[in-house]
């Protein structure tokens, strides 16, 4: 399925979006945003009443938000969603939690610093995504660039704090008792 495009006679015309690359890519970036969005929640509760929980909080609206607008665009472009991908971006998520930190009866503070970078990862895929988005919208006019461009700042945004609190988190995980 590719884009049906109206250009004027003799206008240059710019080439059609593959819709099933197309497709398969945001539902990937999909899987990818439903595990973030589900592992920064997790890292919320598991901080809760802390300075860190005060500052994830915000980021954590905002990544919750991102994955909303994507499912929005999906929309527009006519994308269907892909359970199976939202599955297993959940299930690979729930996965990760299993992950041994050096402790097992409390929460160690590794895994703070872990799941911080991972975070940093995402947000980091998150905007190479939402700027693919923004290089098709020069030809595809359903992508809003005004849009694209508010998403790509917003996640570079979140990707300072989120280092910010990455590099504080380790001098609490490697600190000598």
């Amino acid at each position: 399925m590719t884009e049906q495009r109206t250009d004027p006679p003799g206008a240059p015309r710019a080439p059609a979006t593959d819709m099933s690359l197309l497709g398969i890519y945001l539902n990937d970036h999909l899987a990818g945003a439903t595990a973030g969005t589900a592992r920064i929640r997790y890292l919320l509760r598991s901080c809760r009443g802390t300075a860190l929980s005060d500052a994830l909080a915000p980021v954590a609206a905002e990544i919750a938000e991102d994955r909303a607008s994507l499912l929005h665009i999906m929309r527009r472009l006519d994308v269907p969603v892909r359970r199976y991908k939202v599955y297993a971006g959940r299930a690979a998520e729930q996965m990760s939690r299993l992950k041994s930190n050096g402790s097992l009866v409390r929460r160690s503070p590794l895994s703070t610093l872990w799941e911080l970078e991972a975070m940093g990862l995402g947000v980091e895929g998150k905007t190479a995504g939402w700027q693919t988005l923004r290089d098709l919208a020069a030809t595809d006019a359903r992508l809003d660039a005004r849009q694209l461009d508010d998403l790509i700042e917003r996640a570079r945004r979140q990707r300072a704090t989120l280092e910010e609190l990455r590099r504080k988190q380790v001098g609490v995980t490697f600190r000598q008792t």
